[in-house]
């Protein structure tokens, strides 16, 4: 055996070992050999796929609501709506996920051809503003005041609160996504649904 080859056996096998021990990345969802790779939970956080969840329920009481069969379906043209912050109450920090769920509810309704959606980053100047100014964004006469501002007829918001209990080596965090829609001109709540998911992890 040459020197040559010996050393090409060398390199062969430190490149396998190597290979054996690296991590190993593994593409999952619609498409891949791995479809439910985003299914299990790594944890208690609110994952996306918690977050498909509690849009999809509260959009799908939207959508049979009086409010959208009687009003919005009806309309000879599609109402302009806008979407307001979610208020995290939760303990956790939320920013990606908030941003995640204004983006699902956006798309939604979007795609619903029902409704004509102000665009968010419309809203987010003007929410920059109304900080400025007031420092609140969730008191009904602030969000009417913006909702003129941007021509919106009506806007959706809404809160994210979370139940933490522990037992034992067991601890289950229940999510609540709670939806609104209301009138900009009356303030009046026109639709108002609430859905839930639990999360459980023990050690």
């Amino acid at each position: 055996m040459t020197l040559r080859t010996v050393l090409a056996l060398l390199v062969a096998a430190s490149l396998a070992l190597v290979s054996g021990c690296a991590p190993r990345a593994v593409r999952g969802g619609a498409g891949t050999d791995r479809p439910d790779l985003d299914q299990p939970a790594l944890g208690v956080g609110l994952d996306r796929e918690d977050i498909d969840y509690l849009v999809s329920e509260n959009l799908a009481s939207l959508e049979a609501s009086r409010f959208w069969t009687g009003t919005v379906r009806p309309a000879v043209r599609p109402p302009t709506v806008a979407i307001w912050p979610i208020e995290n109450r939760t303990t956790q920090h939320l920013d990606e996920q908030l941003l995640t769920i204004l983006s699902s509810i956006e798309t939604s309704l979007v795609h619903s051809g029902a409704v004509r959606v102000v665009a968010r980053n419309q809203q987010e100047a003007l929410i920059d503003e109304i900080r400025r100014g007031s420092g609140s964004m969730y008191d009904p006469a602030t969000a009417q005041r913006a909702g003129r501002q941007l021509g919106a007829q009506y806007f959706v918001t809404g809160r994210i609160t979370s139940v933490d209990e522990k037992l034992s080596n067991v601890r289950r965090l229940q999510y609540s996504l709670f939806l609104q829609a209301l009138d900009v001109e009356t303030g009046l709540v026109l639709w108002q649904n609430e859905a839930t998911r639990s999360k459980q992890l023990k050690r």
